[in-house]
């Protein structure tokens, strides 16, 4: 059992589920074949095949495990079907910083961030800032080339 909830979109939960399942039947199957080949050749001690596909199998293994913890512990939580006058975890939210520029920002899952889709994790700063929040609402975005006041302008769950 996981000690905490892990929030995540179903577009998120989708990805880890996709990335699980290459590993298992894709990848995983065709490292064992290569490892089975290398350790069939004899002394396994100078093989590099098989070391390094005994090194990639305990990495998938790994990443597997990693996967299956983490979406065992997902709670997913579709943001088209959210309503809510403040700021929660899916909400997309539209924010301006006192020279009027706009900045949008998607409030995901710690496993399906992208800041270059402005796709931010709840846990970030600037998510615990907006959290909470409601639509004119000022808020102090602590930013390490220092603090930056905000106006939350919009609040969408698309």
């Amino acid at each position: 059992m996981s000690e905490q909830i892990n929030y995540i979109t179903p577009a998120g939960f989708e990805k880890l589920r996709t990335e699980y399942l290459t590993l298992l039947n894709d990848e995983r199957p065709k490292v064992v074949v290569t490892v089975t080949w290398a350790a069939s050749n004899g002394d396994r001690s100078e093989n590099a095949d098989y070391q390094y596909g005994k090194k990639r199998l305990r990495e998938i293994d790994g990443r597997l495990h990693f996967l299956q913890k983490r979406m065992e512990s997902a709670e997913v939580v579709d943001p088209k079907t959210l309503k809510s006058d403040k700021v929660i975890f899916g909400a997309t939210v539209v924010i301006e910083d006192e020279n009027g520029d706009r900045k949008t920002y998607q409030i995901v899952g710690a496993d399906e961030f992208d800041i270059s889709k402005n796709k931010i994790s709840w846990r970030s700063p600037i998510a615990t800032a907006l959290l909470g929040k409601k639509i004119d609402d000022e808020v102090k975005i602590q930013r390490p080339k220092g603090d930056e006041l905000v106006i939350i302008s919009e609040i969408l769950f698309i």
